[in-house]
């Protein structure tokens, strides 16, 4: 791999969760690099859009052109071009907000986010990263993945954001097993004090799993019986049409060695 081209990249990475601004002295620590070079890489990024640096501090934060660069990776991800119509069906249907999802490396992104149907304000989560073992979504994606990506992945960190996030990987890794019998996953309260999700993964054409289709609303309404079980069938359903959409068969869903 190049050097530089890391480098550069763990700067954006350093001011994306790090941030909003950061000093050439705290990026260099940050990214184990000299100043001087960090410096030279942080003017090449200023340069292009990446970055820009305020007048004032002289520290860095994230420039513009990541923005373009953001819009285009979703204007162009099929798998939200694709669910945009289901999302919306299923969010009229359940009464609840849903969101798109893919894996990036142990965390998940919203592609898409349609809102529940009701009036009141909403915020759009589009976007939004959220560690893959404290979301449905997450788990969701990784039970139907490779065996390899998911023994990566529970040997990784595993964030604690709430009370009842699961930071045991045997408990982990016996509900991702779970996960693939019923076909679909549940978070409660793991990201969010209140708030529930239940999802379920979505193929293409290949077999492959490229993302999850769920909802997301406070755990009283979502996962309460019956209407636990009626949001799951519901979000399976969906999910089914979703890959059918993308071009998998009933018999194309594999899990890679």
């Amino acid at each position: 791999m190049v050097q530089s081209v890391r480098r550069a990249a763990s700067i954006l990475r350093e001011l994306a969760t790090a941030g909003p601004r950061l000093g050439v002295t705290e990026l260099a620590e940050r990214v184990g690099a000299a100043k001087p070079t960090v410096h030279a890489l942080l003017r090449t990024l200023e340069a292009e859009g990446l970055v820009e640096q305020d007048a004032e501090t002289g520290k860095y934060r994230l420039g513009p052109s990541l923005l373009l660069l953001g819009n285009a990776y979703l204007d162009t991800h099929e798998l939200r071009t694709r669910s945009v119509t289901w999302a919306d069906g299923l969010a009229a249907r359940t009464g609840e907000a849903v969101w798109v999802a893919v894996l990036t490396v142990d965390h998940v992104l919203v592609v898409h986010h349609a809102f529940r149907p009701e009036g009141a304000v909403q915020i759009l989560e589009v976007g939004a990263s959220i560690p893959w073992s404290t979301c449905a979504l997450g788990k969701a994606i990784v039970a139907a993945g490779p065996i390899a990506d998911q023994e990566r992945l529970l040997a990784g960190e595993l964030p604690v954001l709430t009370g009842t996030s699961l930071a045991d990987r045997e408990q982990l890794a016996a509900q991702l097993e779970q996960v693939r019998r019923v076909g679909y996953a549940v978070e409660d309260q793991e990201s969010t004090l209140g708030d529930a999700g239940i999802a379920a993964p979505v193929f293409d054409r290949s077999g492959h799993v490229v993302g999850a289709i769920g909802i997301v609303g406070p755990v009283e309404r979502l996962l309460v019986e019956p209407a636990r079980q009626e949001h799951a069938v519901m979000v399976r359903e969906t999910a089914r049409n979703l890959s059918r959409d993308l071009g998998a068969t009933r018999t194309s869903h594999r899990r890679g060695a």
